[in-house]
């Protein structure tokens, strides 16, 4: 294919192109630079001497290129990946190369679907226990964004930490709001003062990664010192990444096992979180869809039960309820790279040593594979219109040899709790637009509450 000799994109302003856009709104910007100028093209931010430069690919066939089919030519090698390295440290995430290898060989047993179905109890424990919560709330009404955030995390943590659940999730809570937004001012300014000066936004951010590693160190070395054995640490996941032994008979250090800890903790609470806040808040505003959902809980879990994995096929509707909610509302909004050698996607050639992004809250929103892309529609996610569309259409958890390796673990949380939720209350949404921003993750920067109404048929 012959590329294009002038790369399309947005001017911007004369002397820093398109950074205040940025600023004011990343998600807005590469919409609006994707509607005017095609499916790659390049946005440029900054004064000259700092510019930078994005190439923003659109298509899912260019996405597929980028994820899948010439992944190694696209490497996690960008500015905002070594500030997470900095931060979280050099877990499955952010790992590159033989070390991505060997930690994903220890570490992929522990994510099967037979093992990751074992969690469901711990799950339905954690939704069970909102439901106590949720019947007391003030006005009846709940912040989603916060609730589920707990939520999410108190589930990855019992699930990780087992009986030393308490123990971590406060301390989590605390500091990792903190650290995400270091992460996010540093990997999007475009000048990085070194870490160790001591200005207020660093001490601030210090202090939250040494209390962060702290706790997660004190609870390895307890484990350490106790002899981790099956019999004593069951199944939480820290007690089989502590056992996990590859080919060879390596394992993972205790460095090695909290940076793991550290990177299922960011990216097993937030993801989870920001899908589980939109799909009540699209429910809320949707009675019809709420509805449909509701009765399809109630017609398999009618006795009250706790949910299990079983359940998880036999709630067709409400798992296309979730994922047209990560269809709108990405947890990863985007995703970036760096080309290795000169490129053509789409027709455009992109340099070698480019920042490449790839934008799933972009690509989501296609009008070419999506009809009225802002209508919430879950019955998109048929299997008949799902096998019609191009794969990397929608995208939420990556693709390609990078994709996530907890996207079943996500899906079987999120439709779980969601089923345990529905069954007990009515929704409805309180804040119909809920501001968004983008960070490590896709965040709420808003209230997005919901009114309770408890059920009166249970």
């Amino acid at each position: 294919m012959t590329a294009t000799t002038r790369v399309p994109g947005p001017a911007g302003l004369p002397l820093i192109g398109s950074l205040l856009d940025l600023r004011r709104s990343s998600l807005a910007t590469y919409l609006a630079a994707r509607r005017d100028h095609g499916d790659v093209l390049r946005i440029t931010a900054g004064p000259p001497g700092l510019r930078a430069e994005i190439y923003l690919v659109a298509s899912p066939e260019g996405v597929q290129q980028v994820l899948a089919t010439e992944s190694a030519n696209f490497r996690k090698d960008n500015v905002f990946y070594s500030e997470i390295r900095e931060s979280f440290g050099n877990g499955l995430l952010t790992a590159q190369d033989e070390d991505y290898l060997r930690q994903r060989r220890l570490v992929q047993p522990l994510f099967t679907r037979r093992r990751v179905d074992q969690y469901a109890d711990a799950i339905g424990v954690e939704a069970e226990s909102l439901v106590e919560r949720w019947a007391t709330a003030p006005d009846g009404t709940v912040d989603a964004a916060e609730e589920m955030s707990r939520f999410a995390l108190r589930t990855v943590a019992r699930i990780l930490f087992g009986q030393d659940v308490e123990q971590a999730v406060e301390t989590v809570h605390d500091a990792f709001p903190v650290l995400g937004a270091f992460v996010r001012s540093r990997g999007f300014s475009p000048v990085r003062l070194p870490r160790e000066w001591p200005l207020p936004g660093h001490r601030k951010a210090l202090e939250a990664e040494r209390t962060l590693y702290a706790v997660c160190d004190g609870i390895i070395e307890r484990r350490a010192a106790e002899g981790v054995t099956e019999e004593r640490d069951g199944e939480d996941l820290l007690g089989l990444l502590a056992r996990a032994r590859d080919e060879d008979g390596n394992q993972l250090d205790a460095t090695e096992l909290r940076e793991q800890v550290l990177i299922f903790l960011l990216a097993g609470h937030e993801t989870t979180a920001t899908s589980l806040t939109f799909a009540l808040h699209l429910l809320g505003k949707h009675p019809e869809q709420q509805r449909r959902a509701h009765q399809e809980v109630v017609e398999l879990l009618a006795d009250g039960r706790r949910p299990t994995a079983a359940d998880y096929p036999k709630l067709p509707y409400l798992t296309q309820v979730l994922k047209e909610a990560m269809r709108l509302f990405p947890a990863a909004p985007s995703i970036g790279r760096r080309a290795v050698k000169s490129t053509v996607v789409g027709g455009v050639e992109i340099p070698g040593g480019a920042d490449v992004l790839v934008a799933p809250y972009v690509t989501h929103r296609h009008p070419d594979h999506w009809e009225d892309p802002e209508r919430f529609d879950p019955d998109r996610f048929t299997p008949e219109r799902e096998a019609a569309r191009h794969r990397y259409a929608w995208f939420p958890f990556g693709g390609g040899p990078r994709a996530c390796i907890g996207q079943h673990f996500s899906m079987l949380e999120s439709v779980l709790a969601l089923a345990v939720l529905l069954r007990e209350f009515e929704i409805t949404a309180v804040d119909l637009d809920v501001p968004l921003g983008q960070g490590i993750t896709l965040e709420v920067r808003g209230p997005a509450r919901v009114k309770l109404t408890r059920r009166q048929e249970l």
